[in-house]
Protein backbone atom coordinates (compact mmCIF):
# COMPACT_ATOMS: atom_id res chain seq x y z
CA UNK A 1 0.00 0.00 0.00
CA UNK A 2 1.29 3.07 -0.93
CA UNK A 3 1.17 6.48 1.50
CA UNK A 4 -1.27 8.87 0.44
CA UNK A 5 -0.71 12.71 1.03
CA UNK A 6 -3.66 13.82 2.64
CA UNK A 7 -5.23 17.58 3.41
CA UNK A 8 -3.68 17.47 7.30
CA UNK A 9 -0.66 17.45 5.75
CA UNK A 10 -0.68 20.30 3.61
CA UNK A 11 -2.05 22.58 7.03
CA UNK A 12 1.07 23.16 8.56
CA UNK A 13 -0.91 23.69 11.83
CA UNK A 14 -2.84 20.44 12.28
CA UNK A 15 -0.13 17.99 12.92
CA UNK A 16 3.66 18.71 14.26
CA UNK A 17 6.41 19.41 11.75
CA UNK A 18 8.54 16.30 11.72
CA UNK A 19 10.97 15.63 9.07
CA UNK A 20 11.12 11.88 10.17
CA UNK A 21 8.13 11.52 8.90
CA UNK A 22 9.27 11.99 5.22
CA UNK A 23 12.38 9.61 5.91
CA UNK A 24 12.72 6.40 4.20
CA UNK A 25 13.02 4.17 7.30
CA UNK A 26 9.49 5.96 8.49
CA UNK A 27 8.01 5.52 5.22
CA UNK A 28 9.21 1.91 4.74
CA UNK A 29 8.12 0.77 8.28
CA UNK A 30 4.77 2.48 8.54
CA UNK A 31 4.17 1.31 5.33
CA UNK A 32 4.81 -2.05 6.72
CA UNK A 33 2.38 -1.78 9.63
CA UNK A 34 -0.36 -0.57 7.77
CA UNK A 35 0.09 -4.18 5.33
CA UNK A 36 0.08 -6.02 8.32
CA UNK A 37 -3.01 -4.41 9.32
CA UNK A 38 -2.02 -3.05 12.76
CA UNK A 39 -4.03 -0.02 14.07
CA UNK A 40 -2.46 3.00 15.04
CA UNK A 41 -4.83 2.90 18.46
CA UNK A 42 -2.83 -0.11 19.13
CA UNK A 43 0.21 1.23 18.63
CA UNK A 44 -0.27 4.27 20.71
CA UNK A 45 -1.27 1.68 22.92
CA UNK A 46 2.24 0.23 22.94
CA UNK A 47 3.84 3.83 23.61
CA UNK A 48 2.43 3.88 26.98
CA UNK A 49 4.01 0.38 27.01
CA UNK A 50 7.17 1.13 26.35
CA UNK A 51 6.92 4.37 28.51
CA UNK A 52 6.34 1.98 31.84
CA UNK A 53 8.73 -0.09 30.91
CA UNK A 54 11.26 2.64 31.37
CA UNK A 55 9.55 4.08 34.29
CA UNK A 56 10.17 0.90 35.92
CA UNK A 57 14.15 0.94 34.86
CA UNK A 58 13.94 4.18 36.04
CA UNK A 59 12.61 2.84 39.40
CA UNK A 60 14.07 -0.38 39.65
CA UNK A 61 17.38 1.75 39.24
CA UNK A 62 16.20 4.56 42.02
CA UNK A 63 15.89 1.44 44.37
CA UNK A 64 19.48 -0.29 43.83
CA UNK A 65 17.65 -2.96 42.26
CA UNK A 66 19.42 -2.91 39.01
CA UNK A 67 23.18 -0.90 37.90
CA UNK A 68 22.39 3.06 36.71
CA UNK A 69 24.49 1.22 33.60
CA UNK A 70 20.99 0.25 32.78
CA UNK A 71 19.78 4.00 31.72
CA UNK A 72 21.33 3.37 29.03
CA UNK A 73 18.68 0.95 27.99
CA UNK A 74 15.37 3.53 29.49
CA UNK A 75 17.48 5.49 26.70
CA UNK A 76 16.40 3.29 23.74
CA UNK A 77 12.59 2.57 25.52
CA UNK A 78 12.40 6.44 25.30
CA UNK A 79 13.10 6.31 21.82
CA UNK A 80 10.53 3.02 20.83
CA UNK A 81 7.45 5.43 22.64
CA UNK A 82 8.28 8.26 20.25
CA UNK A 83 8.74 5.56 17.42
CA UNK A 84 5.22 4.83 18.12
CA UNK A 85 4.07 8.45 18.87
CA UNK A 86 5.33 8.52 14.93
CA UNK A 87 3.95 5.38 13.55
CA UNK A 88 0.29 6.07 15.24
CA UNK A 89 -0.23 9.26 13.29
CA UNK A 90 1.70 7.82 9.31
CA UNK A 91 -0.50 4.50 10.24
CA UNK A 92 -3.81 7.04 10.94
CA UNK A 93 -3.64 9.69 8.39
CA UNK A 94 -1.34 8.73 5.23
CA UNK A 95 -2.65 5.33 5.48
CA UNK A 96 -6.21 5.99 6.06
CA UNK A 97 -6.39 4.12 9.06
CA UNK A 98 -8.03 7.61 11.11
CA UNK A 99 -10.64 5.60 13.27
CA UNK A 100 -13.24 7.94 15.32
CA UNK A 101 -11.83 7.75 18.35
CA UNK A 102 -8.25 7.85 16.69
CA UNK A 103 -7.87 11.56 18.35
CA UNK A 104 -8.35 10.26 21.83
CA UNK A 105 -6.10 7.61 21.39
CA UNK A 106 -3.15 10.32 20.14
CA UNK A 107 -3.65 12.54 24.02
CA UNK A 108 -4.20 10.41 26.23
CA UNK A 109 -1.76 8.17 26.09
CA UNK A 110 0.82 10.72 25.27
CA UNK A 111 0.16 12.07 28.48
CA UNK A 112 0.19 8.95 29.94
CA UNK A 113 3.88 8.11 28.95
CA UNK A 114 5.16 11.11 29.95
CA UNK A 115 4.11 10.64 33.67
CA UNK A 116 5.51 7.28 33.54
CA UNK A 117 9.16 8.01 32.62
CA UNK A 118 9.35 12.09 33.98
CA UNK A 119 8.38 10.76 37.49
CA UNK A 120 10.52 7.79 38.08
CA UNK A 121 13.49 9.38 36.41
CA UNK A 122 13.19 11.95 39.71
CA UNK A 123 13.87 9.12 42.16
CA UNK A 124 17.24 9.02 40.63
CA UNK A 125 18.18 12.55 41.90
CA UNK A 126 20.87 12.08 44.42
CA UNK A 127 19.25 14.77 46.67
CA UNK A 128 15.67 13.84 48.27
CA UNK A 129 12.86 14.63 48.71
CA UNK A 130 14.01 17.40 45.86
CA UNK A 131 13.86 14.88 43.00
CA UNK A 132 10.81 13.36 44.03
CA UNK A 133 9.18 17.15 43.60
CA UNK A 134 11.23 17.85 40.74
CA UNK A 135 10.04 14.77 38.72
CA UNK A 136 6.89 15.82 39.48
CA UNK A 137 7.12 19.12 38.36
CA UNK A 138 8.61 18.16 35.20
CA UNK A 139 5.37 15.69 34.25
CA UNK A 140 2.92 18.25 35.30
CA UNK A 141 4.46 20.81 33.45
CA UNK A 142 4.61 18.70 30.55
CA UNK A 143 1.05 17.82 30.79
CA UNK A 144 0.42 21.40 31.22
CA UNK A 145 2.03 21.65 27.56
CA UNK A 146 -0.43 19.43 25.94
CA UNK A 147 -3.41 20.86 27.54
CA UNK A 148 -2.37 24.69 26.89
CA UNK A 149 -2.02 23.42 22.50
CA UNK A 150 -5.07 21.44 23.07
CA UNK A 151 -7.06 24.65 24.16
CA UNK A 152 -5.48 26.80 21.88
CA UNK A 153 -6.37 24.22 19.10
CA UNK A 154 -10.25 24.10 19.88
CA UNK A 155 -9.92 28.13 20.13
CA UNK A 156 -7.98 28.96 17.23
CA UNK A 157 -8.01 26.01 14.86
CA UNK A 158 -4.19 25.62 15.19
CA UNK A 159 -1.82 23.63 17.31
CA UNK A 160 0.89 25.39 19.05
CA UNK A 161 4.05 23.26 18.77
CA UNK A 162 6.56 25.64 19.82
CA UNK A 163 9.38 24.78 22.37
CA UNK A 164 12.01 25.76 23.94
CA UNK A 165 10.90 22.36 25.70
CA UNK A 166 8.16 20.76 23.76
CA UNK A 167 7.69 16.77 23.54
CA UNK A 168 10.25 16.43 21.06
CA UNK A 169 12.90 18.30 23.32
CA UNK A 170 12.21 16.48 26.42
CA UNK A 171 12.67 12.94 25.28
CA UNK A 172 15.76 14.21 23.79
CA UNK A 173 17.27 15.96 26.40
CA UNK A 174 16.04 12.28 28.94
CA UNK A 175 18.00 10.50 26.49
CA UNK A 176 20.96 12.22 26.02
CA UNK A 177 21.01 12.29 30.12
CA UNK A 178 20.20 8.44 30.12
CA UNK A 179 23.04 7.86 27.49
CA UNK A 180 25.41 10.18 29.88
CA UNK A 181 24.38 9.33 33.33
CA UNK A 182 26.04 6.07 34.03
CA UNK A 183 29.64 8.00 33.44
CA UNK A 184 29.29 11.53 35.26
CA UNK A 185 30.59 11.85 38.78
CA UNK A 186 27.42 11.26 41.27
CA UNK A 187 28.55 14.80 43.06
CA UNK A 188 28.34 16.92 39.67
CA UNK A 189 24.61 16.12 41.07
CA UNK A 190 23.64 16.47 37.13
CA UNK A 191 19.97 15.02 36.94
CA UNK A 192 19.16 17.47 39.12
CA UNK A 193 20.23 19.99 36.96
CA UNK A 194 18.65 18.33 34.14
CA UNK A 195 15.58 18.40 35.53
CA UNK A 196 15.58 22.25 36.81
CA UNK A 197 16.34 22.91 33.45
CA UNK A 198 13.77 21.02 31.68
CA UNK A 199 10.92 22.67 34.12
CA UNK A 200 12.38 25.90 33.41
CA UNK A 201 12.15 25.70 29.36
CA UNK A 202 9.08 23.53 30.37
CA UNK A 203 7.57 27.56 31.75
CA UNK A 204 8.82 29.35 29.20
CA UNK A 205 7.17 26.56 26.60
CA UNK A 206 3.83 27.68 28.56
CA UNK A 207 4.09 30.94 28.30
CA UNK A 208 5.06 31.30 24.31
CA UNK A 209 2.23 28.84 23.64
CA UNK A 210 -0.12 30.93 25.70
CA UNK A 211 1.47 34.01 24.16
CA UNK A 212 0.85 33.03 20.51
CA UNK A 213 -2.99 31.73 21.50
CA UNK A 214 -3.68 35.44 22.71
CA UNK A 215 -2.29 36.84 19.65
CA UNK A 216 -4.51 35.08 17.25
CA UNK A 217 -7.23 35.69 19.81
CA UNK A 218 -6.91 39.37 19.63
CA UNK A 219 -6.96 39.27 15.93
CA UNK A 220 -9.88 37.43 15.09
Amino acid sequence: MKLRLVESDTNPGSRRPLKSRASFWAVAFSGWLIRSGVTANSISVMSVVFSLGAGALFTAIALNQVSEFWFPAGALLIQLRLICNLMDGMVAIEGGKKSPVGDLFNEVPDRLADLLILVPLGLNVSVQPLGIHLGWAVGTLAVATAYVRLQGASLTGRHEFCGPMAKPHRMALVTIACLLLPFLPNEWNALQWILIAMATGEVVTLWRRLSRIASLLRKK
